[in-house]
């Protein structure tokens, strides 16, 4: 494939034999320097980062434009100067470095590739990216440690106790309280094994390996499924309330995923909430539309736009891993469709998500 020019509001040297390429298309900021530390070019992410038009740091020494510094203070173009002597060294690995702007200081990751003829240096191509994006993986990173760590002690921690209480003492106990205890340990490892599969499916939607079944599936009486698990634990019938209008047309859904989606929003509700959990579907022609409120004090506006964030838990205290509205969006995004949050006409938080119809054919 030929190389693609540099655009023309992109300012090149004539004599700086920078080689054409799509330097603007990089995502990270580049910036071609001479032997010499002159700036050849600088793309446009670059520029961004820096906060300097291209045409103004082009003929610029490389100090004025890329003010860098390590950890102790010592000048990035400075310190590199050995090895921009050496004959066999031809790039830096990333380092963590300071910028001095007038801004203030910032840091950014930083990799060098020093282009070499018969070993003497010709020009250096440093390419650079804000700490942003790695410190927001890292810190996601923490946060599934953390959040792993704190959801498996309790389940695992009263595992362990009932079977080793049961096995030390079992003649101690009737067959009353064995069951009991049974049932407890029973229910815990069903935690766990949930949380597990949450993380299944947060790793599934992050790569996009998600896996749909589409089967035609009654959206209605999925609902009623999911309202019957609910009562089956406790929950008073009256409590919930179905209402399906329109002309539903045939929906080819994962039936597994879809009641996975309806169970996490009547959940949400159910433990946010307050009172009468109300699911609307709604045909709207080209697909269904469903929406799931409660009656409870609703969501603030400045927080919806987090709610689907992951590890995201507005009230802490209450439980949950903070991944169900986030796996909830990703299998209504797998499935074509969307969803919002909002305010109920009684006041409580709304969900409304909304789904393609389709056939085999198309899908």
């Amino acid at each position: 494939m030929g190389q693609v020019a540099l655009q023309a509001s992109r300012p090149v040297r004539e004599d700086s034999e920078v080689p054409t390429a799509a330097y603007d298309e990089l995502p990270d900021g580049l910036l071609v320097v001479s032997a010499g530390g002159e700036v050849l070019a600088l793309n446009r992410a670059g520029a961004r980062l820096l906060g300097v038009e291209p045409e103004q740091a082009v003929g610029r020494h490389v100090g004025d434009v890329l003010g860098l510094s390590d950890d102790r203070g010592h000048d990035w173009w400075a310190a590199s100067a050995k090895l921009r002597k050496l004959p066999g060294v031809t790039r830096t690995p990333e380092q963590r470095l300071v910028l001095s702007g007038p801004s203030g200081e910032r840091e950014l990751m930083v990799t060098s590739r020093y282009v070499r003829q018969e070993g003497t240096l010709v020009r250096l191509v440093v390419a650079f990216r804000d700490t942003e994006a790695r410190e927001r993986a890292e810190r996601g990173r923490a946060d599934l440690v953390s959040t792993v760590a704190h959801e498996l002690r309790s389940p695992l921690t009263s595992v362990k106790g009932f079977t080793a209480t049961l096995l030390a003492k079992w003649d101690r106990f009737n067959d009353e309280q064995k069951k009991i205890m049974l049932q407890t340990v029973n229910a815990d490892a069903d935690r766990v094994t949930r949380l597990i599969s949450e993380l299944l499916d947060v790793s599934r939607i992050d790569s996009g390996r998600l896996e749909l079944h589409r089967q035609v599936v009654d959206l209605g009486a999925a609902v009623k499924r999911v309202f019957a698990g609910r009562v089956a634990t406790g929950e008073p019938p009256e409590r919930f309330h179905l209402q399906v209008d329109g002309d539903l047309p045939e929906m080819w859904l994962d039936p597994d995923k879809m009641d996975q989606v309806l169970a996490n929003l009547v959940e949400n509700a159910l433990r946010h909430g307050a009172g009468t959990v109300t699911v609307h579907v709604h045909g709207t022609g080209a697909g269904a539309e469903v929406t799931v409120s409660d009656e409870g004090e609703g969501i603030p506006s400045e927080i919806r736009k987090r709610i689907f964030a992951k590890f995201w838990r507005g009230q802490p205290r209450r439980g949950g891993t903070g991944l169900g509205l986030y796996i909830t969006r990703g299998i209504v995004a797998a499935h074509g469709g969307s969803i919002t949050v909002g305010r109920a006409d009684g006041g409580g938080a709304q969900f409304r998500f909304s789904l393609p119809a389709g056939t085999p054919a198309f899908l």
